[in-house]
């Protein structure tokens, strides 16, 4: 009798946990308000950008259509016969209006190659506040604004989680509920909570608060710079402070592979980076409490589990305009059953391979690199 008390108990409390994450971000997104006039101070868009992939024409050419009069554009490449080069020549003849310049080269700051791209685009400028946005995420064309508008007096850095839009195909779909109906619901809510973690989607700081911390050699001293930049900000005590809501990046096709591959290294840079937080993932499935009320009540109430987990999941992903075609909906149980797997692969071993490059754990580690 006490054994069944413990599971239906286990399996209501992760239910109601689940509920509340999505709740608070179903309340986040439906707030709608106009953006704060917060002046118009001049921007660096930092945009560091590596090979060709297929929607490079649109998400880098957004950075040339922002609703914003005082800002600059720097393009950050590591080589100079990189495929991208080329598109973005094109890109800024397209758009002479805007200040926008290309940096070639690599500084050697860290063991992240991200970081070694940037830091030739950080010394080129002087302005107060430069905000960085990986190349494939979709700038919206009130980006900018809606940046500066996020800063609090308590913030020391303004982020946000990007939700997978455009999938082609069941993988892609996969991606989409990885990055959407979880990471991104997990991240709004821990931030509607006032426990923002950073993304490195899009990093937008004060270049006083992030140079007196040590600047972007300082975001090297983890796995992936999110999670640095995270910790860095609150041993300053300040706080990372989200957007309202998250910004687009266009999956279009996928492989089953690289889905799980990309899964796993963010899996193995969140073990090291907020090892507590990974310990409880498990948890963050409907598996294990469907389980548990098979047990305790019977199949038919595990199913009603189910049907009111992934029904409050859908609802907020039709609220929030995110895909939820078919497809989408299938591939969440599909996530769910890999959140095990996932989780146990990351023990076999530390570091991860980005883009070719094997990145090992300094001592104490991080969180999500693209």
């Amino acid at each position: 009798m006490m054994l069944t008390t413990a599971l239906g108990l286990f399996a209501g409390l992760t239910t109601a946990a689940h509920l509340a994450t999505t709740g608070l971000v179903f309340f986040r997104l439906s707030r709608t308000k106009p953006l704060a006039d917060t002046g118009t101070p001049f921007i660096t868009l930092l945009r560091p950008a590596r090979g060709l992939d297929p929607h490079d024409a649109e998400t880098l050419g957004s950075s040339f259509t922002q609703d914003y009069p005082a800002y600059e554009v720097v393009f950050c490449v590591a080589h100079p016969d990189d495929p991208v080069v080329p598109l973005l020549h094109d890109l800024m003849a397209r758009y002479p209006h805007i200040p926008a310049r290309l940096l070639t080269g690599e500084d050697a700051i860290s063991a992240n190659p991200k970081l070694n791209n940037l830091q030739k685009g950080w010394n080129a400028t002087t302005a107060r506040w430069v905000a960085m946005a990986d190349s494939n995420l979709l700038l919206p064309p009130d980006y900018l604004r809606t940046l500066l508008a996020s800063w609090r007096p308590e913030t020391g850095l303004v982020s946000a989680p990007p939700v997978g839009i455009r999938p082609q195909g069941f993988a892609a779909s996969l991606e989409c509920a990885f990055l959407n109906g979880n990471q991104a619901r997990l991240q709004l809510a821990a931030d509607s909570l006032g426990m923002g973690f950073a993304q490195g989607k899009t990093l937008f700081w004060r270049r006083d608060l992030l140079d007196a911390a040590g600047g972007l050699r300082a975001l090297g001293h983890d796995l992936a710079e999110d999670a640095a930049a995270t910790k860095l900000v609150r041993r300053s005590g300040k706080r990372v402070t989200l957007t309202p809501a998250p910004f687009a990046q266009p999956i279009g096709t996928r492989s089953l592979r690289a889905v799980w591959d990309r899964q796993l290294r963010w899996s193995r840079v969140r073990r090291d980076g907020f090892a507590p937080l990974f310990l409880a993932e498990p948890l963050n499935t409907p598996l294990l409490p469907a389980l548990a009320l098979t047990v305790a009540a019977g199949p038919w109430a595990a199913l009603g589990l189910l049907l009111v987990w992934y029904l409050a999941e859908a609802d907020l992903a039709r609220a929030a305009g995110w895909p939820c075609g078919w497809r989408d909906l299938l591939a969440m149980p599909l996530r769910d059953l890999l959140i095990l797997p996932l989780w146990l692969a990351t023990f076999a071993k530390r570091g991860i391979t980005w883009r070719g490059t094997t990145m090992t754990p300094p001592r104490a580690t991080t969180a999500l690199p693209e």
